[in-house]
């Protein structure tokens, strides 16, 4: 099973999940969907903004110059170490030419600009994909959990001997033990 998660700038939620999901021997790759990377600030009003294609490492150096203390401190520093280590840079959903069995989102915008993206490809083979979205906060905690929850719903997926057919089953037992609500969509390359 081929799995792609994606939140908006492919730094927190999205990376702590693809780091979970590989040490548990899933193939994943992790994404973003936004227009720019956006990290948190010295203000809120005054996120720190970089383009898609900047890697970690720009982006540890710039905040390592800027306040290494404040980035260390709020955890920044920490995650974009975390994700050098595993890839050069973030990426863009809609730029792969991957082809994914289940795409996990974490909020529903991102969720609907995944499914938007599909509607608006020219459909060139039936293979399917099934986007579902776990609504996880952007912060550490809730980023780490998050990737717990998610990996415990690609290990149900991963167990079932007839994904298609077991799917909704899947999503229904896991909404119901953890009192969740599961965006889910299928969709086709």
């Amino acid at each position: 099973m081929k799995i792609a998660v994606v939140c908006s700038s492919n730094n927190n939620r999205s990376m702590e999940a693809h780091y979970l999901l590989s040490k548990k021997g899933f193939q994943v790759k992790s994404f973003g969907t936004g227009s720019v990377i956006k990290l948190p600030g010295l203000s809120v009003d005054q996120p720190n903004v970089y383009q898609f294609g900047t890697s970690y490492e720009q982006m540890y150096q710039d905040l390592l110059e800027k306040e290494p203390n404040y980035y260390t401190q709020n955890g920044i520093l920490r995650m974009l170490d975390r994700n050098r280590r595993m890839k050069e840079k973030p990426e863009k959903f809609q730029d792969s030419p991957d082809v994914f069995d289940l795409i996990i989102t974490v909020e529903e915008r991102i969720y609907d600009s995944v499914v938007e993206d599909f509607q608006s490809r020219a459909v060139s083979s039936s293979i399917p994909a099934h986007v579902i979205n776990i609504e996880i906060k952007d912060n550490h905690e809730d980023a780490t959990l998050g990737a717990f929850l998610i990996y415990e719903l690609c290990q149900m997926l991963r167990e079932s001997s007839d994904v298609e057919n077991d799917i909704e089953d899947v999503i229904q037992e896991f909404e119901y033990k953890h009192t969740r609500t599961i965006l889910h969509t299928p969709v086709f390359y």
